[in-house]
This record gives C-alpha cells, sequence and structure tokens, in this order.
C-alpha cells in the first residue's frame, strides 16, 4: 500500500523470514493448532511496517538495512488479503512500541533530516478461510486489548490525536452531598476514599475556591495507597490474639513489639508501618548503627561497607531495594514486569548509586493447566509467565544488569492476581555524592524519557480492587519501559562530578511529576507545559499524573544548570528545568499562566483521613506442612516432579548474569551448570577493578507454610533468607533485611488485618533474634480480583557484604566426601528456635571460612532430597544416604558436603549412585523427574539430538606484527544507543596497558549525528584498535541485531576512515554486538564495509528463539590473526555468554568456514552441535570469526566477563586474553 505526496510518501510494508528462519511462523502454527485444534496446514507471519512521510531515496536505502535482513527476510510491497484467512494486529498508539522507535532511530542516520513516523504489526495469513468462532480463538490467543488491537489493514493513515483532553469542570463540588461525592469518585474512577473526598471538600470550603480536576487526580495518586501506604498507616485500634496454635508465641512478640516501643518513647498509635519499621528505628536510635544511612532522601534500604579496592580501603554505600509490579503484570505481563525491574533500579539509581546486582521472584498459579481452563477475563497463567519472564528479562539485559537469581513460585491462589517483584542492589563510594535539603531558588530539572499517556492513574490503579471489567478499562495505567534510555542516566549518575552536584534526586514511579517532583521539598513551583512529551495533546492533569518511565528530577543549585545539562548533552539525554524551589510551603503547578493546582504542604503530608481498623490474628486453614513423610521411590519422584521443586534453569537462563564483570557465582553450578545456586552474589562496581568485597542477596517465602500460618510463614522467610547467606559463606554481622508484604484487600474485616499483623509479628519475634532490623521495603495490599485472593505473601530479602574468597559454590564436589545435615531447632508445629539454630548457622560459616565445609544447601520448599539432588546434578555425582524422615519438611535447615569429620548428623556421603534410604534410583529417573516438569514451557536446551561436528583448525604461519613499535596503544570504544558493555572492555583493555577513549554516539538534537559521527571518525583516526563491545544496539529487540551500528559504519566518512584504518594494518574487535555489526556490515569476513547478498553469513536468532545467558567452553581453530596468535589450536577457555542472536548462519558458510577462530565445544574439546554446549546451534559450532587478513575478530563470547575470584563456579579457570594478543601486536616481539 502507498500514498505518495511529491515525492514524500505513505508506505506500507511487509517482511517475512525466508524458509529456514520462519520458526516464529512455524511455533504459531504448531500452538494455535494443539490450542484449538484448527487444522491449519500452512501459516504465513508478517512484521508489518507502516512507514509515514518518508521520501523514496530514503526509503530505498532503508528497506533493507532498516526494515529487514537480506540474508534471512523477504520485503512484500503488496499483499493478496481474502477475508478469513488473515488476521492482523499492532500495539496501541499510545503504547511504546520498540520496534518502531528503533526503525525511527536508525533511518535518521540514513537521513538526518528525516521526520518519519513508523508504527508496527503483524500480519497473519492463513491457508484456509476461518469462520468467526476460530478467528475470536486466534485474536485471543494473539491480542491483549491493554497492549495490542485489530488492525485495519484497508487503512494507511496515522495522526496522534493533538486535540487536548477537556478537564473536568468540578463547579458546585463544595455543596455535593455524599451520594453526588460518591458517584464523582466512581465517574473519575478515584481510589480513595469517601472520607478522603469529604475531607477534600472541607478543604476547598476553608480556601474558599473549587478544586481544578488536576488537584482531584494529583491527592488521589499522592494519597493512593501506592504512594502513601494508607493501609499501612492505618491506626489498629485494637489487636486481638485468637491464634490456637500460637497464641504464646504471638504474644510474646507482641510484647516485644510494645517493649521497643516504650525504648523508642513512641507515643504515635499502633500501625502495621510502625511494626515494619520499629526494628530499624531501633538499631539507628537505640543500639546506634553508625552503617544506617540516615538521610532524609529515602531512596532504598541504605548501609556502609568498608572494602579494599587497589590495595586501599575505601566506604562504600550500598543501597537495596525491592518493588512490586503485580497489577500491570497481571493485564499486560510483559510491559508490566519490564518496568518492575526498571523501578526498581531507579530507587537506589535517584541515590546516586550504580546498580550492578538484581534477582526476580514471582508469583502465579499452575502454568500447567489447559488455556481452556482459564478464568474469565484472564490471561492464562502459562502466557502471564512467559511473557513477564520476557519482559522482566529483556529490560534487565538491555540496560545490562546482572540477575542472577530467579526464582517462581507457583501456589494456586496467584491466579487472583500474579506476584512480580524485582530486587536490586545498587552501590556508589562514599564521597561521590552529597545530600542537601533544597533550598529557596534551587531549580529541578527533568531528565531522561518523555511524558506521554502510559502509566496514567497506575499509582491509584495498583490499589484497587480489581474485577472482570480489569482487562477492558486499565490500558493506560501500564508503563511501558525503555531500557536504553535508562541506561544513560545510569552512565550520567556513575560520573562523580555530576552526583556530587545533586542536592536531591526522585525517580518517576507511582504518580508521575507531582509525586516525584512534589516530593523534593515542601515548597515548589511547577511548570508542566515545561515537560517534554512524546506527543502533542496532554492535558495538565494527564502532564501532571503520567508515570511515564525513565524519568528522573534532580535539584541543583542554579550556578551548576550549565555544567549539569553539557553533562546531559554528553551522555545523549534530553532535559527540561521544570520547576524552582520557593519557600511559600505549598506545591504549586502551572500550565502556561493558568494555576492549575495549589496545595498546602500540610494538607498533602496528612495523606488523607486517618483511617481506623482492628486486627483478629487468627489461624489458617492449611494443614501443618512439618508432619511426618512416607519415604517411597514414588513420593521421592513426585517430590522432584512438582512444580515448586522442579528445575528452573530454563526460566533463569534467559537473564543475563555475567554482565558488569562484577559475578561471583553464576546462577547455576558444576560443571553441567545444573545445581542452583541460591542467592545473588556480585562484587561491588568499582570501575576498572575488582575489589576484595561482594553483596550477597538472598530471599526467603514458602507459600505453603503460609496456608498454615502467616505469623509461622514470615518466621521462616526471615530464617531462609539468612541460612541462604551462610550456606554461600555470609553471615549476620553486617545483615539487613528488606520484606515484601503483598496481602489481599483488607476492607473492614479484622481478621484479613489480622494475617497481616501476625504476619509482621513473625518478623519482629525474628529479627529480634537475629539481632539484625529491616530498614526498609515494600507493601502492595491490592491481591484480589472478585472473591479471588493471594495467599498471605511476606518474602524477607537479606542483604548484606562478604568477601569474595570466602564465596563456596553448592555443587557437590568429590566422590567420597561426608555429608552431614544441620537441622534448625523447632518443635512438633514448626516453631523454630532461631537463637539455638544460629549456634550452626555460625559454626558452618566458620568451617566454610577454614575449607572445612565444601559446598552447602538450604532446604526450600523441598525435602532434604531435593536439595541433594539439587546438589548432585551439577557434577552428575550420586549421594549414598539414610536418614529418619529424610523427605520431611525442613526448611532453613542446611545440608553441607565435607572432606573431614564435623560435629554435625552425618547423614551418608558422595556417590556414584543414587541411593536413599536403602532405595537405589538411576541417575537418569532422579535428572527427569527434576528436569521435565517445565521443560515443554522452559527448555532446559535445544538439539540434543546433535553431536559433535568438525573440529576447524587453521594453524599459524609466522606470528604478525604492526609494522613499528607503539608505546601507547589507543582503544577507542564507540557507545551506541544500547550499548552495555563499554565498562567491561574498557578494564580489559587498561589491564593489559592500553589507553581507552569513549565516543558516545548522540542523536536527540537537529546536529548530534553529524557531530557524533566528526567525532567517531577523528577518534577512529587516532585508534590503533577500534573495539565495538556488546549490547542491544538501537534496533535489536525485538528483531534484528546491530541495524543502528550498521548503519552508522556505513556513513560514507566513517566507512572511509574504518577502510583507511586496516589498510594502515590496524585492528577491530567486536564482541556480541559488536560481532553482529562486523558480519552485517561486511567487515566480517571482507574486511571491508559493503553490501551483502543473500548468500552472506549472519547471525541469527538462537535456536531457542530466546535470549541464553550462561557459560560455555570454546576452542581454539584458528591462530592466523593477531588477536589469536598466542593460542594453541585446540586450547580451551571457558567464556560468558548472553545473547539473543549468536546462530552463525549463511550459504557461504563452507566458503568461509576456514575463518572460524574459536568453535564451541564439549568438556573433551570436540567442537559440538549439542545444546548442552552450544547454546544457541551456530553452524560448525562457530563461536568467533576472523576477516581474511586476520586484522579483524568478532565473536559471541564476553572475552572480557573476569575479575579476581570472579566466576568461582566455572569449571577451566583463567581468561581468554583477547585483549594481551591484540596489544602486543603493535608491541613487536619485545
Amino acid at each position: 500500500m502507498l500514498v505518495n505526496f511529491g515525492g514524500i510518501m505513505d508506505k506500507r510494508i511487509f517482511v517475512k523470514k525466508r524458509d529456514g528462519y520462519n520458526k516464529e511462523a512455524l511455533d504459531l502454527k504448531y500452538n494455535l493448532n494443539i490450542e484449538y485444534n484448527l487444522g491449519i496446514k500452512d501459516l504465513e507471519l508478517y512484521i508489518i511496517y507502516d512507514i509515514y512521510n518518508i521520501n523514496e531515496k530514503t526509503y530505498e536505502l532503508a528497506k533493507n538495512s532498516v526494515f529487514s535482513e537480506i540474508m534471512i527476510d523477504e520485503v512484500i510491497e503488496d499483499i493478496i488479503l481474502q477475508d478469513g484467512r488473515y488476521f492482523a494486529y499492532e500495539t496501541l498508539p499510545a503504547q511504546y512500541d520498540q520496534r518502531a522507535d528503533s526503525a525511527v532511530q536508525c533511518v535518521s542516520l540514513l537521513d538526518n533530516n528525516s521526520e518519519i513516523t513508523v508504527r508496527s504489526g503483524k500480519l497473519i495469513k492463513f491457508d484456509r478461510v476461518l469462520n468467526q468462532d476460530e478467528m475470536d480463538k486466534v485474536k485471543k490467543y494473539l491480542v491483549n486489548p491493554i497492549e495490542s488491537r485489530v488492525k485495519d489493514m484497508n487503512i494507511l493513515s496515522f495522526s496522534m490525536s493533538s486535540e487536548m483532553k477537556k478537564m473536568k469542570d468540578l463547579k458546585g463540588f463544595s455543596s455535593f452531598s455524599e451520594d453526588k461525592l460518591i458517584d464523582l469518585k466512581k465517574e473519575m474512577s478515584l481510589a480513595m476514599n469517601i472520607e478522603d473526598l469529604i475531607f477534600i471538600q472541607d478543604y476547598f470550603k476553608n480556601e474558599g475556591r473549587i478544586p481544578t480536576e488536576t488537584e482531584i487526580y494529583v491527592l488521589d495518586c499522592y494519597w493512593s495507597d501506592h504512594c502513601r501506604h494508607t493501609t499501612f498507616e492505618t491506626v489498629l485500634d485494637d489487636v486481638k490474639i485468637e491464634s490456637e496454635l500460637f497464641k504464646k508465641e504471638m504474644q510474646n512478640a507482641f510484647d516485644i513489639y510494645l517493649n521497643i516501643r516504650k525504648e523508642l518513647n513512641i507515643t504515635k498509635p499502633i500501625t502495621l508501618m510502625d511494626m515494619a519499621s520499629i526494628f530499624g528505628k531501633y538499631h539507628k536510635r537505640v543500639l546506634n548503627d553508625k552503617n544506617i544511612e540516615v538521610s532524609e532522601e529515602i531512596n532504598a534500604c541504605s548501609f556502609f561497607t568498608d572494602i579494599e579496592n587497589n590495595g586501599k580501603i575505601e566506604k562504600w554505600l550500598i543501597q537495596f531495594k525491592n518493588e512490586t509490579h503485580n497489577h500491570p503484570t497481571e493485564i499486560e505481563p510483559f510491559g508490566g514486569a519490564s518496568t518492575c525491574v526498571g523501578g526498581a533500579i531507579r530507587d537506589p539509581l535517584s541515590g546516586r548509586s550504580y546498580v550492578y546486582q538484581a534477582m526476580r521472584v514471582t508469583g502465579c498459579g499452575n502454568i500447567l493447566q489447559k488455556r481452556e481452563e482459564t478464568l474469565k477475563h484472564k490471561l492464562p497463567q502459562v502466557d502471564i509467565s512467559t511473557k513477564a519472564t520476557s519482559g522482566y528479562s529483556s529490560y534487565g539485559n538491555q540496560i545490562g544488569l546482572a540477575t542472577t537469581y530467579v526464582k517462581e513460585l507457583y501456589d494456586d491462589s496467584y491466579v487472583a492476581k500474579h506476584m512480580e517483584v524485582g530486587a536490586v542492589v545498587g552501590a556508589v563510594k562514599y564521597g561521590d555524592f552529597k545530600r542537601e535539603t533544597p533550598v529557596k531558588d534551587d531549580i529541578v530539572i527533568l531528565i531522561g524519557g518523555r511524558t506521554g499517556r502510559d502509566g496514567i492513574q497506575g499509582a491509584s490503579g495498583s490499589s484497587l480492587i480489581h474485577t472482570n471489567d480489569s482487562l477492558e478499562t486499565a490500558s493506560s495505567q501500564v508503563q511501558k519501559g525503555n531500557a536504553i534510555e535508562e541506561r544513560k542516566i545510569q552512565r550520567l549518575f556513575r560520573k562523580p562530578e555530576v552526583t556530587k552536584m545533586i542536592k536531591k534526586c526522585n525517580d518517576f514511579g507511582a504518580g508521575g511529576v507531582c509525586v516525584a517532583i512534589g516530593e523534593l521539598s515542601e515548597g515548589i513551583e511547577i511548570h508542566l507545559d515545561k515537560v517534554l512529551l512524546k506527543y502533542e495533546g496532554l492535558n495538565p492533569t494527564e502532564i501532571a499524573t503520567s508515570e511515564s518511565q525513565e524519568r528522573m528530577a534532580v535539584v541543583i543549585s542554579p550556578s551548576d544548570y550549565e555544567f549539569f545539562i553539557k553533562e546531559c548533552e554528553k551522555e545523549n539525554i534530553e532535559y527540561s528545568k521544570v520547576a524552582t524551589i520557593t519557600d511559600r510551603r505549598r506545591l504549586e503547578m502551572y500550565y502556561y499562566d493558568d494555576k492549575v493546582m495549589d496545595l498546602s504542604a500540610d494538607f498533602l503530608a496528612t495523606s488523607g483521613v486517618r483511617q481506623h481498623s482492628k486486627a483478629t490474628l487468627c489461624d489458617n486453614n492449611g494443614s501443618n506442612p512439618f508432619e511426618n513423610k512416607i519415604v517411597s521411590k514414588e513420593n521421592v519422584l513426585n517430590e522432584l516432579s512438582s512444580l515448586n521443586v522442579a528445575c528452573q534453569k530454563g526460566i533463569a537462563q534467559r537473564f543475563d548474569a555475567s554482565i558488569g564483570a562484577t559475578t561471583v557465582l553464576m546462577p547455576f553450578s558444576g560443571k553441567n551448570q545444573l545445581t542452583p545456586v541460591q542467592a545473588g552474589i556480585q562484587a561491588l562496581p568499582t570501575i576498572h577493578s575488582t575489589s576484595d568485597t561482594a553483596t550477597i542477596l538472598s530471599y526467603g517465602f514458602i507459600p505453603k507454610i503460609s496456608h498454615y500460618s502467616p505469623f509461622l510463614s514470615a518466621i521462616y522467610a526471615v530464617l531462609e533468607s539468612v541460612a541462604k547467606v551462610y550456606a554461600v559463606g555470609g553471615d549476620k554481622s553486617n545483615l539487613y533485611f528488606s520484606f515484601q508484604e503483598y496481602f489481599e484487600k483488607l476492607g473492614k474485616d479484622s481478621k484479613k488485618w489480622g494475617k497481616v499483623t501476625q504476619s509482621l509479628l513473625g518478623t519482629i519475634y525474628a529479627q529480634n533474634e537475629i539481632g539484625c532490623p529491616s530498614i526498609g521495603g515494600k507493601d502492595s495490599m491490592s491481591g484480589t480480583f472478585n472473591d479471588l485472593n493471594v495467599v498471605e505473601t511476606l518474602i524477607s530479602f537479606a542483604c548484606t557484604p562478604v568477601k569474595i574468597k570466602n564465596v563456596i559454590s553448592p555443587e557437590l564436589k568429590t566422590i567420597g566426601n561426608y555429608i552431614y545435615y544441620v537441622p534448625i531447632v523447632k518443635n512438633s508445629k514448626g516453631y523454630p528456635e532461631i537463637k539455638e539454630t544460629l549456634k550452626s548457622y555460625e559454626l558452618i560459616n566458620e568451617l566454610i571460612k577454614s575449607g572445612k565445609i565444601l559446598s552447602a544447601y538450604v532446604q526450600e520448599e523441598g525435602s532434604v532430597v531435593s536439595s541433594l539432588v539439587k546438589m548432585a546434578v551439577g557434577n552428575g555425582l550420586g549421594f549414598t544416604v539414610n536418614k529418619e524422615n529424610i523427605l520431611n519438611f525442613d526448611p532453613a535447615s542446611i545440608v553441607v558436603e565435607s572432606n573431614c569429620e564435623l560435629p554435625f548428623e552425618k547423614i551418608g556421603m558422595v556417590s556414584e549412585e543414587i541411593s536413599i534410604n536403602g532405595i537405589k534410583f538411576d541417575y537418569d529417573e532422579i535428572y527427569n523427574a527434576y528436569t521435565k516438569t517445565l521443560n515443554k514451557i522452559y527448555p532446559l536446551y535445544q538439539n540434543l539430538d546433535c553431536g559433535n561436528c568438525e573440529n576447524l583448525s587453521n594453524d599459524k604461519n609466522e606470528k604478525k606484527y604492526y609494522k613499528e613499535y607503539i608505546e601507547n596503544v589507543n582503544v577507542l570504544i564507540p557507545v551506541f544507543p544500547g550499548t552495555n558493555c563499554e565498562y567491561d572492555v574498557e578494564k580489559a583493555f587498561i589491564d593489559v596497558g592500553a589507553t581507552t577513549k569513549t565516543v558516545i554516539f548522540r542523536n536527540k538534537k537537529e546536529d548530534d549525528i553529524e557531530k557524533s559521527i566528526e567525532e567517531l571518525v577523528n577518534g577512529i583516526k587516532d585508534a590503533h584498535i577500534i573495539m565495538i563491545p556488546g549490547g542491544f544496539s538501537s534496533g535489536d529487540e525485538p528483531d534484528g541485531s546491530a541495524k543502528f551500528i550498521v548503519n552508522v559504519l556505513k556513513n560514507e566518512k566513517v566507512k572511509e576512515a574504518i577502510h583507511k584504518h586496516l589498510d594502515d594494518k590496524k585492528l577491530i574487535l567486536g564482541i556480541c554486538n559488536g560481532f553482529q555489526a562486523l558480519i552485517k556490515s561486511g567487515l566480517i569476513p571482507y574486511g571491508r564495509i559493503k553490501s551483502l547478498t543473500e548468500d552472506d553469513l549472519t547471525l541469527y536468532r538462537n535456536d531457542s528463539y530466546h535470549h541464553i545467558s550462561t557459560s560455555a567452553i570454546t576452542r581454539v581453530a584458528n591462530v592466523n590473526s593477531p588477536w589469536t596468535q598466542n593460542f594453541e589450536i585446540g586450547q580451551l577457555h571457558e567464556i560468558m555468554f548472553s545473547h539473543g542472536e549468536g546462530k552463525l548462519v549463511g550459504k557461504n558458510i563452507e566458503k568461509f568456514k576456514n575463518l572460524c577462530a574459536f568453535q564451541y565445544c564439549d568438556f573433551e574439546g570436540n567442537a559440538s552441535s549439542n545444546g548442552k554446549f552450544n547454546p544457541n546451534g551456530s553452524l560448525y559450532a562457530i563461536e568467533g570469526m576472523i576477516s581474511e587478513d586476520g586484522l579483524i575478530l568478532g565473536k559471541m563470547g564476553h572475552s572480557e566477563r573476569y575479575g579476581t575470584n570472579l566466576y568461582k563456579n566455572k569449571t577451566i579457570t583463567g581468561i581468554q586474553n583477547i585483549f594481551r594478543n591484540g596489544v602486543n601486536y603493535f608491541k613487536g616481539e619485545k
């Protein structure tokens, strides 16, 4: 379809994968047939691009360089559609569309004056006519109305309405009756209580005016449960303990709480918030814990620690935070989960910390259930799970955040509402930031993403009870994430010269402008018309309440403005001065000359009418999970295959676990990488070095205990999180907690209030016994859908520093070693004696440090047997054990392996076979029971039927060196939008004596691209090595890697500079995304930037069709390059991999296979196509390739991801030091 306006066109094209690359279409056909028995024999899938306002020359250039890749795609400009034989859908107009945005950015490289708009969608063509019922099923399968809609293929026109939505006139508000206020609450979809609305009415009566629409919506956000924790701040007028199981224990915990209130002289009423925060206050005020940061900025849980870095002692601030996005993930899983991690990152980031560590804990119903069993008005659980996994991993992988722990909990109650929890850790060196109270005339700069309609009323929306029509009415409440934009802010905030001038900072989360900026000071004047918008037409209310992501509000002195914005421009970040600090103690908002808001700080601070309730603490009806279990072969296999015990590596491997070169333990241990590590452990993010200290982040929570007793469940959550710290080599000496509460909507039911109260009392008992406080947390009190409620959920996150040398991995190490069981001390009801248990934990810590404990594993949902199986499969070992009640549920107890006698209960030893209380098991039946449950949804491996392939070898001629000795080897590292490995490769080259320079490619302002090209060309002239690092260069997600970089390389000036660089026999290296750019530009294999044909090589999607993060072994196949000439043919390295498009393919593979530099191989060093060893299915198992002249090397493996004592569970130690080889090329034989 084409509409032409004098050389400027509106154009629709269709892009289809060529045969052999059309896995997505084949999978869709299979799934539709399986789910709905449609009997489709042939199905074609097209990406639709509607391109507006493009000229013909630019279109012809973009057709095969932006919208398609000639090697794998076919472009169809006209297509015949027959009713009933096709289905088309597209992203909703106001939602962020990464594919379209990436296309626009790439086209701007071809035509700097381009003002195109791109809309993308998908077209599915069937081989037969589908009836209406069948078409409805297809629609239900493909279209989530929160994010997408059916596309009208007869129309080629698009415009975002620039007409501003009329603001509601609240004339007469002051005299509205209560019934009329109730009607208004419903009409405006307000989350606040009617008491709050009456309170607001009284305020405006006293002010002598009627409120604006903006003021009502802002108050709804400001006072929402999400922003102001109104549930947790509700006064508990009466607390009754009626538990039959734990009455005495609950009373004891309540007494501890009351006694601490006395010590702290707290006279305010009892609230859930007071219970949740009291131990943090106690440790600060009474115990005088100087490690806890005290600040009026509350960005995250913050504490100090000392580390040794480069031989010097440094003080660092650690900031950790947990975040939920349950409501948005329930209704739009990809967007909800992606902004969960995005939001979690922004909290420590706003505290000026660099975020380097993440974990994800989620709750789902049974994802194995059939689609037709899905509750009406709900998405299928399998869709929520898989799409949320894709969303979270997509965002984290793009921004460059190591996610080293991922766990999905399965409980039928989470059908009420999915649980999406992310937890992150950031850190900043003490002295590289400041905390100051803003003063009159200070200015507020809004930096980062632009503002749109996405996320409007998200804060209040997440605070509502949800019913059948949630899916139909909540589309604007879901934010869309743009990780590439947030990455830029991370880079900006990693500069001390920037962070030292920021007095105060707030991220844009719940509530948007009104909350993020409004919270910065008691007196502030905001100019909404200065806020940069994604599109025209937003009214003041929408601007004030939009929760568009990737924005940050910073307070600086006016004298720092010029310097600050220049630094923003360097990092390709948009900025706008939007507010000024005043001394008027009012939150004032203007839209041009109109004052749309003017509220007193005192009124805002009330958070509305203080609610009152009562709490009655009762037991739940669930059975006692601690009762004895019969030990039998059937029961062992059933436990291993149960949803909450079965292997989840298929989920976890989609998250980049190695980026940042800070990972101490990869998520799975042993040569088979199958033993789950039970905590995330990352070295602090010191730049260009590895210190002696890491942070451990662990979690604790087991749903089935909550069904029995929320009180007991909370105790075990805390204890389990601590046990996991000890099991990896940490201790509690500097440990802090943050709790995540997720409960049903409480209403006025005292027993529901009692559930939360007893959970918090459980944490009070645990904190008191352990001696470590919770210094933050997050509550989400809306886990209700009609009559369904989520299980009482209190997750404990524990964070503590640890010396990296003390960290151990959990896999069984050696046959003949002893296995010991370290129990927790508890009674028959399961109530633990924590102080006694801690004595055992402390002894474990001592024995780990002395080298006597080699591995340890904490019991979770499963029994000791499950723990031993998980420990064993990593190295393919067995165990022979004998213990009474070995299948019992013993959470927070620990199994340890040792090669000497220990003062614990010895239950057996590591062996070749598996024997449990005399019952023999084949290894295969254990392995299959453990791995098969989730394998169809989250496969472990692809290509298991493939074996070895040819060991390619290209032995050395004589070594090559540069024509002259170079003392200072200069390495140019371009940073494109989406690059995320630049710090890691800088360190790798600095380690071998090179000098690095980064050039940031900018494209926000009119002349940015031209200036960036000039800077890049000048950088190339001065460089000896060009290093293109990994990342997601704009255009990678969700389709087609490295297009942005390739189009930069094809620029005539850049192309000429690179060709001169190569003619002078200088070097180029590209890793991961950089390798993709080298292949797709022609630099590999040809050594020249050129147009390619459909026969040429490319890097395509992994055979799994999703991102894979793992380590793999590679063999050296070619030493005829400066990059490889110091290696030996067949030399093995174990390297970190993390990519979605790493499969080398192409018709010319036979012609160029001799240029293979490295191959994926098995344990014996033989090249392999088997998915256990080859993560992407690359032809000839090729992992890296050189150009014909050997000057250019591209590879998928991240050779730069290394550091002292990092990646401790690798089986092959050492570095693949291509960096030293490259630098030595310029040093000659010296």
